[in-house]
This record gives C-alpha cells, sequence and structure tokens, in this order.
C-alpha cells in the first residue's frame, strides 16, 4: 500500500515537471524560432507578424469572422439579434469546415443553421401575433371552446369579495353587478381574471347576476395549461387585464372629479 501511494506520488511529480518545463518562458520563445538569449521588442514583434501572415488563408479568416459573430452572441440580451449573429457565425464556421477539410467542423454547423432558423421563425411570429393582440381586438371569442357554460338567474351571487379564487368568467347574456363599485357587466365581458393574478388567489370584489344570463366558465389550472402550450397567451392576458385596470383608474378619477364638482358649490355657500 505504501508502495503503491510513493508510485503515485513520483509519477504526479514528474507530470507537474513536464509541465513546468513545456510552460517556460525559454522554451515557447524556441518553438518561436527566437533566440532566448537575444530577444528584443522588434525580433519577437517581426516573428509574430511572419506566423500570423504564414497563417492567413481563407478557411481562416472565415474562422475569425465566425469567432468574431460568436463573441457577439454572448454580448447580446435579446434573442433576435442573438439567432442572426449565430446563424452568421455558423455560416462562417461551417465554410472554415468545408475549405480546410474538417469534416466534423463543417456538418456540425451546418447542422446548427436550420435549428437557428426555426428558432428564429418562431420567435419573429411570437412577436408578431403579440403585436397583433396588443393593436387588434381583445377579444376571448377564442377562448370559448376551452370554456365551459354556466346559467344564472337574478339574484345569484357567482362570488364574493375574499372567496378563494379559482375560475374566470366570462359573460355571455344577461347582465351582472359588481356591488363594491356599481359598474354593470353587459355580455362579452371577463370576470375574476384578477384573482389570476392576485398572489393569494383571492376575489378582489363581489360580482351579483342582475338580469338572467348565461357566462362561460374556465378554471385556472386550464389557463396555466394554455399558457405552456401557447406562451403568447401569457401576453394577450396581460394586455387584456391592463386595459381592465386603466378603465378602472379611469373610473375612479371619473368619480372623484364628480366629488370635486360637487364640493364647490357647498364651499361657495359656506363663503357667502
Amino acid at each position: 500500500m505504501k508502495s503503491s501511494s510513493v508510485d503515485l506520488s513520483t509519477i504526479l511529480d514528474r507530470i507537474l515537471d513536464t509541465a513546468a518545463d513545456n510552460l517556460r518562458i525559454a522554451k515557447i520563445l524556441v518553438q518561436m524560432g527566437l533566440d532566448p538569449s537575444n530577444i528584443t521588442y522588434d525580433a519577437l514583434f517581426n516573428r509574430l507578424l511572419e506566423i500570423v501572415l504564414a497563417n492567413i488563408t481563407l478557411a481562416n479568416m472565415f474562422a475569425l469572422v465566425g469567432a468574431i459573430f460568436f463573441v457577439a452572441t454572448l454580448l447580446m440580451q435579446t434573442m433576435v439579434p442573438l439567432r442572426v449573429a449565430n446563424m452568421a457565425g455558423c455560416t462562417f464556421f461551417a465554410a472554415f469546415g468545408a475549405l480546410s477539410g474538417n469534416v466534423a467542423t463543417f456538418l456540425l454547423y451546418l447542422l446548427m443553421l436550420p435549428i437557428n432558423a426555426v428558432r428564429l421563425r418562431q420567435m419573429l411570429n411570437l412577436i408578431k401575433k403579440a403585436r397583433i393582440t396588443t393593436e387588434g381586438d381583445t377579444s376571448m371569442e377564442w377562448l370559448k371552446p376551452f370554456m365551459t357554460e354556466r346559467k344564472y338567474r337574478r339574484g345569484d351571487r357567482l362570488f364574493k369579495k375574499g372567496d378563494a379564487a379559482t375560475e374566470m368568467f366570462l359573460t355571455v347574456t344577461g347582465k351582472f353587478l359588481v356591488t363594491e363599485i356599481s359598474v354593470e357587466l353587459p355580455p362579452g365581458r371577463l370576470m375574476g381574471e384578477l384573482g389570476f393574478l392576485t398572489p393569494n388567489k383571492r376575489r378582489t370584489a363581489t360580482v351579483q347576476c342582475i338580469e338572467d344570463g348565461i357566462v362561460l366558465t374556465i378554471t385556472y389550472e386550464k389557463l396555466l395549461e394554455i399558457y405552456f402550450q401557447n406562451p403568447q397567451f401569457g401576453y394577450y392576458f396581460l394586455v387584456l387585464t391592463s386595459q381592465r385596470l386603466l378603465e378602472n383608474i379611469s373610473r375612479l378619477e371619473g368619480v372623484v372629479a364628480q366629488e370635486k364638482a360637487l364640493r364647490r358649490p357647498a364651499a361657495a355657500d359656506d363663503i357667502a
């Protein structure tokens, strides 16, 4: 046991000595064709220039440009320019492999080209759909096939503020009232979508049926499934909820302005 440990230690020492010997500056200079005892900056610069000029070939130029594009991908923060730079780098590296006769390099980067092209196309389609969503109709018609129908009669309460939220509603017929702010919801309006976004999954208001009607429901679990199968739905849903929040803010501003208008005559009467 002791003999084997000594042999291992000796082998490691020899490996380290050989590595240190190969990394000595003098040996590196000799391999470069320079005299270690008579080295000057001019001689070192001229020798490096000779090495560079001797290795300037079309294949190496393609490899250099490909390396520049590869470094560029590491500096980019968004996916579309990253994919474009990656495709350009793969093209130049594939050309390098073909010109240098390196089949493995050629095949590797040639196969990476269509993969990046497919991912780039998917990303561009996703951006296009998101842009169409924000500029076009933000209705939920396309979501109806995933929803189930439910009927309510006048006086029925759909949910109460503070209740656990597990599903979202879309009004089809009838009228529904958000009791806290006295706002009627006509057909085609979403209800309960904010509960999907709140951390504690609780209702933020109470909704009551004031005219017999039909709603479509979808559970939050189903919404998550749709999101993971179709990621642009997340952006679409964000646009819808943002629109609802902006409407609420506008409504509150109107209420505040109305109250201020009512207070002004009262204040004028007190002064008089």
